[in-house]
């Protein structure tokens, strides 16, 4: 959701709802998809087998029968579910925020730097990147869904509350990287979405769009979003994976990724995200955007 000065202005409840809605049908249907795209990217052996590949994915489960094996791909569901959904509440209905916030303060400067279509859409990508960096404040929980998904050793038989206690504030590593991953994703998910809306659809008031144009230009926001903060999604995601003691730290990971795996490595992964990872961020993308405007219309 875009909000600007012609843009209609959606309830708090209404934005709450509408993500948050969005956020409960991404997880009951792309968790096993999560958990195929974090694996790929934790895997640091070269996959040129379909034998190789199925122990990558189903890993100590891969010669089992396919139920166990897909069973295998929901680890961690219960942090999963508390992430996502306070993500999609804290991503989609906050960004509106941060757009009034901008067009109110900043509408005139980026019309003037940009013209009044582009400044609108830029306005939009910079309030998601911004409120992708405060994302962080979650990382905690995106950590330990990681790990459940990735490295279940690392748990070791402790509850959410003790690992709390044990790891306190080490439950933030990585947050440098996770931020500057953020930060370029977000600007191009609410960015390329806002310009096909602009360009693409001609929208006045990106609230009207229909389920339709919002699809699209999720497809728009989504794809840029995954290929720019690709790179230090795979270093992100190596950070988090490893056990709790771990002290590696996320320019040795890049250093050595460059020297032993080489330059495509920051983009592994890359292709099954766009297939897999994709559908699930346009999927909650358009959907929020469209229950937003249905939920104001429902209560008010």
């Amino acid at each position: 959701m875009s909000p600007s000065a012609t843009d209609k202005k959606q309830s708090a409840s209404a934005r709450v709802l509408g993500s948050a809605s969005a956020g409960i049908c991404e997880i009951a249907v792309f968790h096993p998809v999560d958990t195929i795209s974090k694996r790929l990217m934790s895997n640091q052996t070269r996959v040129n087998s379909l034998e190789i590949f199925n122990k990558v994915i189903f890993r100590e489960n891969a010669t089992k029968p396919i139920g166990q094996r897909l069973l295998s791909l929901f680890p961690g569901l219960g942090y999963a579910a508390c992430y996502k959904i306070l993500q999609r509440v804290y991503k989609y209905g906050g960004q509106p925020f941060a757009n009034e916030f901008l067009t109110t303060n900043f509408k005139k400067t980026y019309e003037d730097a940009f013209g009044a279509k582009t400044g609108k859409a830029l306005l939009s990508a910079t309030a998601g990147s911004l409120i992708g960096i405060g994302e962080i404040i979650l990382l905690p929980l995106d950590v330990l869904k990681i790990k459940r998904q990735t490295n279940p050793e690392a748990f070791k038989g402790r509850g959410f509350f003790k690992i709390l206690q044990d790891e306190g504030l080490g439950l933030y590593k990585g947050w440098g990287w996770t931020a500057a991953r953020n930060a370029p994703g977000s600007f191009a998910l609410f960015g390329g979405s806002a310009f096909a809306k602009e360009y693409i659809f001609h929208l006045k008031d990106y609230s009207s769009a229909t389920w339709g144009q919002n699809f699209v230009a999720s497809i728009f926001g989504a794809s840029a979003s995954l290929i720019v903060s690709a790179p230090l999604d795979v270093i992100k995601t190596r950070i988090q994976n490893k056990n709790f003691e771990s002290n590696e730290s996320g320019f040795t990971i890049l250093k050595n990724m460059a020297k032993n795996e080489g330059v495509t490595a920051f983009f592994k992964g890359l292709t099954p995200k766009l297939l897999t990872t994709g559908p699930k961020l346009v999927f909650s993308f358009a959907l929020a955007q469209t229950l937003i405007p249905a939920f104001d219309k429902l209560l008010n």
